[in-house]
């Protein structure tokens, strides 16, 4: 369960990331972009150097569902997150924000596996920080002021799925759980009444 007042919390934090990359509110904020200002690397599978293709094709043809993204600590150079490719790009989208929420929440890994080398760092999270990276996610594709654009907006739900990088469901999903659907349903009601 998040502790009282965090999700206020990466409203506000969504809404800063925004004001810092000289966004409106209810504008796109863009993962990669993200990852760049933080200094995080993203690249794919196809990108790690000398990986095989017995490797690629495990993780990308046969059984691409069991990820969907990996940070990587690697000292000095910095962190890395690595994105499934064979997922959409909406998916994708979400996956990385959900990397970044980590590093912006300053989560510290429950579990970490380290390389032969000890040159490589894989974390794990625990559940709680899983949730709070989930929640945080969701609010840097999709905060408040966003969430009431899209809802009050004539443009067809294709155009502003692609325009904000999300999937149908984070829309549905953020719709839902902030209230902005329940919200939005009423003013119609009223409105209709009158």
């Amino acid at each position: 369960m998040l502790r009282r007042g965090f999700k206020s919390e990466c409203e506000r934090l969504a809404l800063a990331k925004r004001e810092d990359a000289g966004k409106e509110a209810n504008d796109p904020l863009d993962p990669w972009g993200l990852a760049a200002t933080m200094g995080i690397r993203v690249i794919t599978p196809h990108d790690v150097p000398g990986i095989s293709t017995a490797c690629l094709e495990t993780l990308l043809e046969a059984d691409p569902s069991s990820w969907s993204a990996v940070t990587l600590a690697l000292g000095r150079a910095g962190d890395l997150v690595i994105l499934n490719s064979a997922t959409s790009p909406a998916r994708q989208a979400s996956s990385l924000m959900h990397e970044l929420a980590h590093a912006l929440l300053g989560h510290t890994p429950s579990r970490v596996d380290v390389s032969e080398d000890n040159q490589l760092l894989l974390r794990t999270h625990d559940p709680d920080q899983e949730e709070e990276a989930n929640w945080l996610a969701g609010c840097l594709l999709l905060p408040r002021p966003a969430l009431l654009s899209i809802r009050s907006s004539r443009a067809s739900r294709a155009s502003l799925l692609a325009k904000y990088k999300v999937s149908a469901q984070m829309l549905r999903y953020r719709l839902s759980v902030t209230g902005v659907e329940r919200q939005a349903d009423r003013a119609t009601r009223r409105a209709q009444r009158s």
